[in-house]
């Protein structure tokens, strides 16, 4: 495995993080302009969420050594590995434009889900992928910033 292979587990998003940056994706995946809208401009570290959401679907996906040597053997995976940092250092480099590059961070997140994540014979879609991403996020999230004692509970459905 090579030595700049991500092995370190990302660090939890806050639940309001996960929230918005999965809204915002599933916004624009459904061509909902004006929702999409209104989220990134409700939350002004979009581009940042957005490349974070990305880095929650994409690492696991391309840092596949050694999870299943029968479906990609480790001696080819260090080029998937490869292509998973430079997307992701490309969308940070869009986050840096500010909310001029939030639709572009969404359009190429979705595109890498579409392309490599859906498995078709499954009948799965872009939108089943993001909401199983989502749901683990916000798990991690609600896991890592539990709420404070004496708050009521709040059960939400991801949908």
């Amino acid at each position: 495995m090579p030595e700049n292979t991500i092995t370190a587990p990302l660090a939890p998003m806050t639940p309001d993080a996960a929230i918005s940056a999965f809204g915002y994706l599933r916004a624009v995946k459904a061509g909902d302009t004006e929702a999409a809208a209104d989220l990134a401009d409700a939350e002004p570290r979009m581009p940042a969420l957005l490349v974070n959401a990305a880095e929650r679907i994409i690492i696991p996906v391309t840092s596949l050594c050694g999870i299943d040597p029968d479906q990609i053997p480790c001696d080819h995976s260090f080029a998937l590995e490869a292509v998973g940092r430079v997307l992701v250092a490309t969308l940070r480099g869009w986050a840096q434009a500010g909310p001029d590059g939030v639709e572009g961070i969404a359009h190429a997140i979705i595109t890498f889900v579409r392309q490599v994540l859906i498995q078709e014979e499954c009948g799965e879609t872009v939108a089943d992928v993001l909401r199983q991403t989502e749901a683990v996020g916000f798990g991690q999230a609600l896991d890592a910033h539990p709420a404070p004692n004496g708050s009521l509970p709040v059960r939400l459905t991801i949908a």
